[in-house]
């Protein structure tokens, strides 16, 4: 089985066309088509199902495809080893959720840009559930998400952690007066979004229903919602501090099993550690005052205060 076909037979999966593929990889679609028929023919079995619109790919196609990722990230693995020689360099990809990356990651990207030059530092932003998908499946190094996370082929560690509020309208005086509420919106980011799923779990505790959610893509748009009494949702404290001292928001604290929430570091724990990485892990948590932990084997997540300092006004989803 050669690497080159199976390289061929993801971008085909993925476009769902020969043609496409070819166009992608920079060859022609016959050259395509031979490559999947020969990896067809050495497996014996049909790895696409071909019609007038493209291609489909079959369950055995599709039980193939997640060991393409992996060889690949493999391959990537062993060449970037080979080319480390301890000093950093090369491309970073990292992950982060959004507005952690805005209002959290910013000092620390700064000095590793200004540190380390020659290393090409690649951020992308998304939920904690694509992230996760994104580092399991090789697409970056590491990524910060929302916790807690249990997967057994990810190494994390705690770099910061928040304190959730329940943010209502001004004139809600208390968490039971959401329950005289007909229709109670909840405001939140899009699906994957962890906070989305702590939010549910504070109304299911006061045994209220919510109505379908509203999302929304801006934390200001969020917060100018819940101001003007479209719904409720859960921030941490320091992102609605200003509102609440402006008036223009109810702030209702919460007991610590739904407050607290831990900001992790994640990364697959048998991929290779670059000189790159190594270097933005020690710089990360030199800043934040974190110690090396690896919570994926156990440790328990009760003593916050372990954690080191906590910036205001930050916010992770």
């Amino acid at each position: 089985m050669d690497f080159a076909d199976l390289k061929v037979f993801e971008a085909v999966s993925r476009l769902g066309s020969m043609n496409r593929a070819a166009a992608e990889l920079h060859t022609v679609q016959s050259n395509v088509t031979a490559r999947v028929r020969g990896l067809e023919e050495e497996l014996g079995i049909a790895l696409f199902q071909r019609h007038a619109r493209g291609v489909t790919i079959t369950p055995a196609g599709q039980r193939l495809l997640p060991f393409v990722g992996r060889i690949a990230k493999l391959f990537a693995d062993a060449e970037a080893a080979a080319k480390d020689e301890g000093v950093p360099n090369g491309a970073l990809r990292l992950g982060s959720m959004e507005t952690t990356a805005a209002l959290r990651l910013s000092p620390v990207l700064g000095q590793f840009a200004n540190t380390y030059p020659k290393v090409r530092l690649v951020l992308t932003t998304g939920t904690t559930s694509r992230l996760l998908e994104d580092v399991i499946e090789g697409r970056v190094e590491g990524a910060f998400v929302a916790g807690p996370v249990s997967h057994p082929d990810l190494h994390q560690e705690v770099i910061f952690h928040e304190e959730l509020v329940l943010v209502t309208a001004r004139n809600v005086a208390t968490l039971g007066d959401l329950t005289k509420i007909a229709d109670l919106r909840t405001i939140v980011f899009q699906l994957g979004c962890s906070y989305r799923q702590r939010l549910e779990a504070v109304l299911a505790d006061l045994g209220i229903a919510v109505a379908k959610p509203m999302e929304f893509g801006s934390l200001d748009t969020i917060i100018s919602c819940v101001a003007a009494g479209v719904g409720v949702t859960l921030l941490p404290k320091g992102v609605v501090a200003a509102a609440s001292r402006e008036g223009r928001v109810g702030v209702h604290e919460l007991p610590p099993k739904r407050a607290l929430v831990e900001t992790l570091l994640v990364r697959r724990r048998d991929a290779y550690l670059s000189s790159a990485m190594t270097a933005f892990l020690d710089l990360a948590r030199s800043h934040y005052g974190v110690a090396q932990t690896d919570r994926s084997r156990g440790e328990s997540p009760a003593d916050f205060k372990k954690i080191g300092k906590k910036p205001a006004g930050s916010f992770s989803c």
